[in-house]
Order: structure tokens, then sequence, then C-alpha cells
């Protein structure tokens, strides 16, 4: 069921896989459920590539060869799930744990699968068809769901997932985002950030082209009942992409590794990366080819990017980079849950080291309400904080501080060395050692740190942690 041989894993690096999983986040978005938790809870708006490589590496260790592997991470995101719960703007409560609402996540991703094989031209065989299914059913087992959630055979299946899509699905407010404002506004990553008006313009281009795809390619009856638009030629346009997508797979298998692609799209320029380099010399060409550009098209220079060798930046750029991370323009706990959630992520821990670093941030969140919560309305606008806060570091930021260095210390010799720094930073030891020892010390670290949460100064390494998208 998992491993290489997988029916999943033949699909895992398949460029229509890019269209299916958006369509499936559709789908989930639309579940009422699943709705309000990713508008309150998800960073997918904020930072939607670091939601992105997150869930890419969370599919890969739970349909890999290693058991041991697949059990850590059920762990895991059993542990994030059960930390997600609360009420939708109609007060109706939303659990990430409903076993339920588990079950509809893997069907979207099951059934979305099944139809990028059928639009692009390769409709997959009943035999192909029932194995996927029951690889699918044998992941949410090892998440300790029952599998009875889902139906044991298609043809129940498909009656279930009917059934769903008719009297479930609803247009959410998460639905909307994902097709009319996320691909609209999505940043730039990490490869592409100082190339701003190439990415507009490209941007500009493809997200209309995206949505209009997935909402054709969504289940007819929810696309009437939800009034989602009927753009002419959106099926011909969709069925294009598709059969597009689906011809890649002549291409070298090298090629099209999602794991390889990812990771190109996180580089930067000062990272140790062998490949940065050559792609350092293409960036400077696209750029000088992109001044041409904004000559001959109408679209507006975006503001250059800021400059990280500034003493400071403003508080507002701060709260919104780094402080608001679910981006719904105030600060409360599930942004700082989702601080907790990264790190933890990045670092791999275990219980009881996440529940340390998620307590260390639920006192801060404590702390950070009761200085600025001046309205009372549970949460933190960037008036307040702006208003009421020259600096952060409190005692519960440096209690932050440190059970993040105890966490990161994974050896516990009192430093940082430099498989653990890439361990959190993903990038190459960068400190200039002052000495014969180049370990970084438990209180360069937590100043540091501190200096980045509470002086709004610009950190090589904690921007692209906290803030990149």
């Amino acid at each position: 069921m998992f491993g290489p041989d997988s029916q999943f894993h033949r699909f895992f690096d398949d460029p229509r896989w890019a269209l299916a999983m958006v369509r499936a986040t559709v789908l989930e978005a639309a579940h009422p459920q699943i709705g309000a938790a990713l508008i309150d809870n998800s960073t997918f708006v904020a930072h939607p590539w670091r939601r992105l490589r997150n869930t890419l590496v969370s599919l890969q260790r739970m349909f890999g060869a290693d058991e041991q592997v697949r059990q850590r991470e059920a762990a895991r995101l059993n542990r994030l799930h059960t930390r997600i719960s609360g009420t939708d703007a109609r007060n109706r409560p939303y659990d990430a744990m409903d076993p339920q609402v588990r079950a509809w996540v893997v069907a979207t991703l099951f059934e979305s699968a099944v139809t990028m094989c059928r639009l692009s031209g390769q409709p997959l065989d009943q035999a192909t068809m029932e194995r996927l299914y029951a690889e699918f059913r044998a992941f949410l087992a090892a998440l300790g769901d029952q599998t009875g959630q889902l139906p044991p055979t298609l043809p129940e299946f498909w009656r279930y997932y009917d059934r769903m899509v008719e009297e479930e699905l609803e247009n959410t407010e998460a639905l909307r985002i994902v097709l009319y404002k996320l691909f609209d506004h999505l940043p730039a990553p990490p490869l592409l950030g100082g190339l701003p008006t190439v990415w507009a313009a490209g941007r500009a281009l493809a997200g209309p082209v995206i949505g209009t795809i997935t909402v054709a390619s969504l289940p007819e009856p929810f696309r009437r009942r939800a009034g989602l638009p009927e753009v002419p030629g959106a099926r011909t346009l969709m069925q294009s992409a598709y059969l597009a997508a689906g011809l890649a797979r002549f291409l070298p298998d090298d090629w099209l590794r999602t794991e390889d692609l990812t990771n190109l799209l996180y580089l930067s320029a000062d990272s140790d990366d062998p490949r940065a380099a050559t792609l350092g010399a293409l960036s400077a060409r696209v750029k000088r080819a992109g001044a041409l550009f904004r000559l001959v098209t109408p679209f507006p220079a975006p503001r250059p990017p800021a400059d990280r060798n500034a003493p400071r930046r403003s508080a507002d750029e701060f709260f919104t980079a780094v402080l608001d991370q679910t981006g719904d323009g105030y600060l409360d706990w599930p942004d700082l849950a989702a601080m907790a959630r990264e790190l933890s992520s990045r670092l791999d821990l275990d219980e009881p080291q996440e529940t340390r670093l998620y307590d260390a941030y639920a006192q801060w969140w404590r702390e950070l309400q009761s200085a600025l919560d001046t309205d009372g309305d549970g949460r933190v606008s960037k008036d307040e904080y702006a208003a009421a806060v020259p600096s952060l570091a409190g005692p519960a930021l440096i209690r932050v501080a440190e059970v993040l260095f105890d966490a990161t210390d994974a050896d516990g010799d009192g430093f940082i060395d430099a498989e653990e720094y890439r361990a959190l930073f993903r990038t190459a030891f960068a400190r200039t050692p002052t000495g014969p020892d180049p370990r970084y010390p438990r209180g360069a670290f937590v100043q540091d740190f501190l200096s980045f949460m509470s002086g709004r100064r610009p950190s090589t390494p904690f921007d692209p942690l906290l803030a990149d998208a």
C-alpha cells in the first residue's frame, strides 16, 4: 500500500498532480468545518509556499516505505489536528480531529487523482482505481482513524461522494479565497523574490487561468448550488491544461521530481546550494529583461524588496510579515500557534519538546494579550500593536527563545552546531566564528532571536524562518 511500488507514489511526481492538489484543496475548503478551520488557523493565505512544502513533505512521509517514519508523522499530524478546534462565523463547531472531516480530506485526494487521469485522457482502469482507493483507505488507517469512515467498496464510495457534494459542501469564505484571491495575490517564492515585476506579470496571467480551470473541473451540482460562474470556453481550457500536463510524462524522470522542484523554489541568492550560483546568474539576466519589460507593459512596478541592511523596519511591516501568520490582519493565538507549528515541523520534534514549545508560545500570547489588547476583543490589531509596544522582549518571549534553543540543540551540549543550524534554518552555518569554536552559543542565539522578534530588525536566518511566504 505504501512505498515506491504504490500507485500514489507514481502520481506524486506527475505534473498533473499540481492541478489535482488545487482541486482537492477547493473541495476540502468547501466543507464547512474544514473551511472554518482554514480561515481561523491556516497560514495558506500569508505563507502559501511554506504551507505547500510542509504538505508535500508530510505526504512523502506518510506514503513512504519506512513504517517508523510513517508512524511518527501520523502522531505529529494527530497532535497538530488536536490543537485545531473552534466555531465558525455562524457559531457552528469545527474540530480537525472529527473522523468524518478527516475522511473527507482523504476522499478529495482520491477523487481528484481519478479525475485528473480522466481529464487528461488517461482514465484509470477498474483494477488500478481499486488499488488506489485501497491505498488511501490505508492512509486513513495509518492516521489511526477507522477505515469505515470511507465506504469499503468503490460503488459505495461514489454514492458517498455524490451525497457529500450535493448536501454538505458550501460556498465558504475559504473556498472563495482559494479561487479568487490566493492566486491573484500569491507572493513570489524565495527563488523569484528578486524579480517582483516578472512575478507580478506572470501571476496576473496565470492566476485567473488556474481559477477558471479549477472551477470548470468541480462537480457540476456543486458549481450550480454554489453559484460559481460558468466562463465560456472554460472546459476546453481545462481539458487542454490537463492534457498538456499529462504530456510532461515524456520528459526525463529527474526533471519532474516534486521534491527537487520544491527545493528549487526555496533557493535564495545567499544559499549555500551549488545551484544558487547558476540561478543567480540567470536571475541577473532576467532582471535586465524585466527592466525592458516594464518599459513596454502597463503593469505598475512593485515596491522593491526591503533593504536587509536597514537598521529597523516599521512596526506595520513587522506585524504583517512576522506576527500575522494567518494573514487576517490581526494577531491572536492561531498566529503564534502557526509559529510553533512551523518550528516543530522544521525540527521534527516529538513529545514532550513540541508541547514545551507550544506552551512557551501560549504563555507569550497571554502576555501579549494582557499588554496590547486594549479594546478587549481577544486579539491585537496593527494599531494596538504599534501604539502600545516599543518592545516585545518580555519574560515570556525570552522563554520562547530558550525553549527553541533547547529544541534545536539536539545533542544538549549547550551549542548549536552546523548540522543543528541547518535543521532549523535550512542553510549552512552562517555565523562568523570569533575564536577556535564556530558553534552558536545559547546566549548569542537568544539575543539574536529577541532582536529579531522584538527589535524588528531584519535577520538573514530568521526572516526565512517566519517571514517568507
